[in-house]
């Protein structure tokens, strides 16, 4: 935990759990243990999508959809969901869960690998949601930034990777150093850069906000 566990208990308390087939689907992630947005972060990510009010959303990672479904109840009418998964298993299982969720106009999922199918898209979107390896985050950058209109909204989870991100690559185990590398390379490039605005918030296990200038 990056936020002192009482304090995030406490806010979650305040928020009602999610109805009817998005909290089916939630619930079914959680216990087959899919790595899923936070409740936190969730609520969060509602909250910008009511004042963005963003016509074409690109998420880079599906998993089992839920993220998607979620943010597709905040659309505005014509909004539409582009989502990336590669994992064969998620694939049809995110599937199953756009059709119980009556979505399937909604939201549009690519079968493959996100870098390959980054380079490939053209066109622009006003929010793009990261969700994806966080190992690669670095690696899709460039195109993310290519495919972000001016005034755009990227959201990047799970970029405190539960306060490993602070410490020592040397305190880090061994076979997490290269994935705690570049997401300190992904931190710093995203503060850094000249076409981005960030802030980095200390929420669920730490998300950047970012906007294109």
């Amino acid at each position: 935990m990056i936020v002192e566990e009482r304090i995030t208990s406490f806010i979650n308390s305040m928020t009602p759990d999610e109805k009817g087939i998005v909290g089916q689907i939630e619930q079914e992630a959680l216990e087959d243990e899919v790595p899923i947005i936070r409740k936190e972060t969730k609520e969060w990510i509602k909250t910008m999508l009511l004042i963005k009010k963003p016509m074409r959303i690109l998420e880079v990672g599906t998993a089992v959809g839920f993220s998607s479904v979620y943010m597709s109840q905040f659309l505005p009418e014509q909004g539409h969901i582009t989502t990336i998964e590669k994992w064969e298993p998620r694939i049809a299982k995110a599937k199953e869960n756009f059709k119980r969720a009556e979505v399937e106009d909604k939201i549009t999922l690519l079968e493959g690998d996100a870098a390959e199918i980054l380079a490939r898209l053209e066109g622009k979107y006003d929010f793009i949601f990261m969700d994806a390896a966080k190992g690669q985050y670095i690696h899709f950058l460039p195109d993310v930034i290519r495919l972000l209109e001016i005034g755009g909204v990227l959201i990047s989870d799970n970029v405190l990777q539960d306060g490993e991100v602070l410490d020592s690559k040397y305190v880090v185990n061994r076979r997490n150093r290269t994935i705690h590398s570049r997401m300190r390379d992904y931190l710093y490039t995203l503060k850094n850069h000249e076409q981005l605005e960030t802030s980095i918030l200390p929420l669920g296990d730490g998300v950047a906000l970012s906007v294109r200038r």
